[in-house]
């Protein structure tokens, strides 16, 4: 399909700088089959919602992934996207220009690493030098790695590292939030599990890909970056035995959404998973695993953006943009909500 249809007006002024506080004050959308959209917040969602239906979020926790830093005297920014082992990440740089395979760079704080294989993407791997995890030394140097959006507009700052993490948040790997996570408090769980709404928790370390603009013009010339995610074999069973007693499973964000039906057969039995997937869903997919999304707002022209038109059909998520528009939602990581229920 043709990029082009996926694209639509948005206002800069809807572009959420800062969540909303609470976390669970922010608005939702809620776009049901053909039925009339619905103006409400995510407080609502436990009415949403039947008893037995299972939420299914994402417990990866967001590491400090970007550094700045020099190799002599040329500046070079890294946002690590992807780990290959214990010491090495590979990075998107700025200004690659300046950097060849073999050279050091140095971060700040005592942190170094030396730049090895280029990849085909522009990207390369860094090898952080010394005995500390690397996570260590991502706490002395780096800073969260906000969306381009954001960051292009203000400072990252130490609120951050708080409100760019979900209240799931618990296995390190990610760099970048499951955003539809972060409405969540314990408050909501508390009225959730009143309603006799179920959960699961899956993990996929979101990369930095998933900002990344699509760039081709059809999508199928479009290359997804891998990302790695893990389903335990009890939560497997625990799916599985859902769908088949007719519960619907309703993915807490795009990233639960994408294991999911990376782990699910074509008869919708949901298998253990571990590894990397680079599922790219667009119109036409038959969903296996889901029977309803709860997602922010996404990008136009976005592999998201995609995703959700996939569930709900191209021209009702337009019109359903459209609404939310005109009716000034709060778009992206840090904005409103929307639950989508074919």
């Amino acid at each position: 399909m043709r990029v082009e249809l996926f694209d639509f007006d948005l206002p800069q002024e809807r572009i959420a700088l800062r969540p909303v506080t609470p976390r669970d004050a922010a608005r939702m959308l809620v776009v049901e089959g053909d039925k009339p959209f619905r103006d409400m917040g995510v407080r609502d969602l436990p009415q949403m919602l039947r008893a037995g239906d299972v939420l299914v979020f994402n417990d990866t926790k967001v590491i400090p992934a970007q550094l700045e830093g020099r190799r002599g005297e040329a500046r070079i920014g890294a946002t690590l996207h992807k780990r290959i082992d214990l010491r090495r990440w590979q990075a998107f740089i700025r200004n690659a220009k300046r950097l060849r395979p073999g050279d050091l760079v140095e971060f700040g704080a005592d942190v170094t690493a030396i730049a090895e294989e280029r990849h085909a993407d522009g990207s390369f791997t860094l090898n952080f030098q010394g005995d500390e995890p690397v996570e260590v030394l991502l706490e002395r140097a780096g800073r969260m790695p906000l969306p381009p959006y954001i960051a292009g507009k203000r400072d990252t700052d130490e609120r951050d590292r708080s409100d760019y993490q979900t209240m799931f948040a618990e296995k390190e790997g990610a760099v970048a939030a499951p955003t539809a996570s972060l409405h969540f408090t314990p408050e909501l769980i508390a009225a959730l599990d009143e309603a006799g709404v179920e959960r699961e928790t899956l993990t996929l370390h979101v990369g930095a890909g998933t900002f990344l603009p699509v760039k081709a013009e059809d999508t199928q010339d479009h290359v997804m970056h891998a990302e790695i995610g893990t389903i335990d074999a009890e939560t497997a069973a625990r799916l599985t035995a859902a769908k088949r007693e007719g519960r619907r499973i309703i993915a807490a964000g795009t990233t639960s959404l994408r294991l999911l039906e990376s782990a699910a057969t074509d008869e919708g039995k949901i298998e253990p998973f571990s590894g990397e997937t680079d599922i790219f869903i667009t119109p036409g997919y038959r969903f296996k695993a889901i029977d309803g999304l709860m997602t922010n707002f996404h990008l136009p022209k976005s592999t998201l953006f995609m995703l959700v038109s996939a569930l709900m059909g191209r021209e009702r998520m337009l019109d359903a943009y459209k609404h939310a528009i005109a009716n000034e939602y709060r778009f992206y990581s840090y904005g409103d909500s929307s639950l989508l229920l074919p």
